[in-house]
């Protein structure tokens, strides 16, 4: 996976050697602090123990050196394939639609090893089958993609990781359900890099078969997330909620079964996908329903400043009272704005024991922090910021650092 990684190491120190970084005055000063983070736009940061699993590279009187770490931290150890579920498996029925047995199957942990023909498109990777949103989101990201469907959220980790495809586009949080933590978690164990983001504007749609009307239904089929955006109108109509495993998958469900009292919640595509009518628009409760995804691949970008970056870190820390208020005033100090702080038990560590001779013993949670800045890894103050934070954090890894996207 890491294809020429000598040349690159020499290439990011050569970019980062001709950077001026201005001396901070105070205590963050310290250069040797200063020359351990310079590379922090291309790579990870190691804290002072290096107990993770991660690429480390530092410069040295003019010189590169890499070594690769092999403790692993948190959740980083990774799944075996017999830890991914099956999809659900529906027939296809021609009744509705013709051609549904020429759509692509979504890839398993049990077909990774299929080999996709070379070719001109950007081939992205998203969980679900066609007509997802995370299709729509691929799309928007790369309008002349080749979208790959799979199965799982680890499976679309795996077709980056084993060159099945170039890229992968999955959801992170939305405006109404909040952080997807089973991404985040997957973020940790696998070795993406974060290059971009995508933010998307939902429009649930009700889905039927061709001369159905709204008042028919009886059964709608949705992913549970798509349900609770659509509580109040689903609870008006009155129908029965059936979770599938996503939105395409329930619209794929009617046109199969053909049963006409059941209907679907999913975009308006997969319903033309699938040979559904829309029964009706804008379902969800709040018309503001915006869906964040990030953009992954196997290599970071080299981040700029011409236009507006993000980066997004993950770190856990040293033992000690106010030490995530002395983690998040390294930003404040520097001007540096918070975007978003997520917090995420720390498997390897979950539970702490404080013995206390007048009450017994305490038990605390280890927690990984994920924090989103506004600030790119090229700008200096960045990185004395990080090379602030890490003096009292046992472990810091950059999960990228990419342009933001304004426009929904």
């Amino acid at each position: 996976m890491y294809l020429g990684l000598c040349e690159r190491v020499a290439s990011y120190c050569d970019i980062w050697s001709k950077r001026t970084l201005v001396s901070e005055v105070g205590p963050f000063s310290d250069s040797s602090k200063i020359s351990s983070i310079s590379q922090l736009g291309v790579s990870d940061l190691s804290s002072k123990r290096r107990n993770h699993s991660c690429l480390i590279i530092s410069r040295k009187e003019g010189v590169c050196f890499c070594h690769r770490a092999v403790t692993p931290v948190g959740d980083e150890i990774p799944a075996s394939p017999d830890a991914v579920e099956e999809g659900v498996k529906v027939s296809l029925a021609t009744r509705y639609h013709q051609d549904l047995s020429s759509l692509p199957k979504p890839l398993s942990s049990a077909k990774l090893f299929y080999s996709f023909s070379d070719g001109a498109k950007v081939r992205v990777a998203y969980q679900g089958i066609p007509g997802a949103y995370s299709e729509d989101a691929a799309v928007k990201a790369y309008p002349n993609c080749e979208p790959v469907p799979c199965g799982d959220y680890e499976d679309v980790f795996k077709a980056v990781e084993l060159w099945l495809v170039d890229k992968a586009v999955l959801p992170i949080e939305d405006s109404v359900g909040g952080s997807i933590h089973r991404n985040y978690d997957l973020l940790l164990r696998h070795r993406l890099h974060i290059v971009g983001e995508v933010q998307m504007i939902v429009n649930h749609c009700l889905l039927g078969l061709p001369g159905v009307k709204k008042n028919e239904l009886k059964l709608v089929a949705s992913h549970p997330l798509a349900l609770n955006h659509c509580d109040i109108t689903l609870n008006k109509l009155g129908v029965k909620r059936i979770s599938a495993i996503d939105s395409a998958s329930a619209a794929q469900m009617v046109a199969s079964k053909g049963v006409r009292e059941m209907g679907a919640i999913a975009s308006a595509r997969a319903g033309k996908i699938y040979g559904l009518g829309v029964l009706e628009e804008g379902l969800q409760d709040d018309s503001n329903n915006v869906t964040r995804c990030l953009i992954l691949a196997r290599e970071p970008i080299i981040p700029g400043t011409e236009r507006s970056h993000k980066t997004s870190i993950v770190f856990s820390l040293e033992e000690g009272p106010g030490v995530l208020f002395k983690a998040l005033a390294v930003f404040a100090m520097r001007d540096i704005n918070l975007l978003k702080i997520e917090s995420r038990p720390l498997i390897k560590r979950p539970l702490r024991i404080v013995d206390d001779c007048n009450s017994g013993s305490a038990i605390y949670f280890d927690y990984l922090f994920y924090i989103d800045f506004e600030a790119s890894m090229a700008e200096p103050r960045a990185q004395y910021a990080l090379g602030n934070l890490q003096e009292f954090s046992r472990f810091i890894r950059v999960l990228g650092c990419y342009p933001i996207d304004l426009i929904p």
